[in-house]
């Protein structure tokens, strides 16, 4: 089922899903597919949200915390009586999604590159009636892509390491959504032989000497306290803190991270 595979009709990755008719209580567990929603205009038809689903403000004071995306709370989700699940297949737990579609209509999403983020997107509108408003947004996220493009042509690449969590030291490696954005941001990662999320050694990092290393926000807070000791490791290396958001979340957030840049 996880490489793609459905349950019954219940349950479908990266496919259409066939409702019986749009779904109106609508279950989030992925905090970019979240926002998302909301930015489709589905805030109201959403009921429920992990806690780590922080955009937009105010959200979850607002729907009930089913947990997080890890550990959702399969009853509290069961209560709720959603007409729709939306999750993904690396943020979310296998066996809980799978206990879910036993009961409720589940749809997962599954990006690795920009054109898979730009599917999910136009997916979720075709299966919640907001197919204009998110056509409309992928034409937009489209447009910002290819300016930072002619932005980027010309301009020499950099050697970066993408770190998103310490003790042990993780980086981005390839197979990852991270390692897609940061090509599109004119960085060639120094970790991209490697699959997935690899841990990284003091002497591998010495051996990668990359020209940047970025520090994730999230799933680890890394803070200005964490650079010394990987200064230690390459003293000739910038080193700067980034916002996770802005490199793996795969929704509606594209478009603002190209805004600001």
């Amino acid at each position: 089922m996880w490489e793609g595979e459905s349950v019954g009709s219940m349950i479908s990755l990266s496919h259409p899903l066939t409702l019986p008719h749009s779904p109106h209580r609508i279950v989030s567990l992925v905090p970019s597919q979240t926002e998302l929603l909301c930015d489709l205009g589905l805030r109201d038809r959403l009921v429920g949200v992990t806690k780590f689903c922080v955009h937009p403000p105010g959200l979850k004071r607002e729907k009930t915390i089913v947990g997080g995306t890890k550990n959702v709370k399969l009853e509290v989700v069961a209560a709720l009586q959603p007409d729709l699940i939306i999750g993904n297949k690396e943020e979310n737990d296998k066996s809980q999604i799978e206990a879910l579609a036993a009961l409720f209509p589940v749809w997962i999403s599954d990006i690795f590159t920009l054109g898979d983020a730009l599917d999910m997107i136009a997916q979720i509108g075709a299966l919640t009636g907001t197919s204009e408003a998110a056509a409309g947004l992928v034409d937009r996220i489209r447009v910002a892509f290819a300016q930072l493009e002619k932005k980027l042509a010309g301009l020499p690449r950099q050697r970066a390491a993408y770190f998103i969590w310490r003790k042990p030291y993780m980086a981005a490696g390839a197979d990852t959504f991270i390692h897609h954005m940061l090509h599109l941001a004119g960085f060639d990662n120094v970790f991209g032989h490697l699959s997935r999320y690899p841990e990284i050694t003091p002497d591998m990092l010495a051996q990668a000497d990359p020209q940047v290393i970025l520090l994730s926000s999230e799933p680890y807070p890394f803070k200005e306290k964490h650079l010394a000791e990987l200064q230690a490791i390459c003293p000739d290396t910038a080193i700067r803190l980034v916002d996770g958001e802005m490199f793996s979340w795969y929704g509606s957030r594209l478009l603002q991270r190209y805004l600001e840049t």
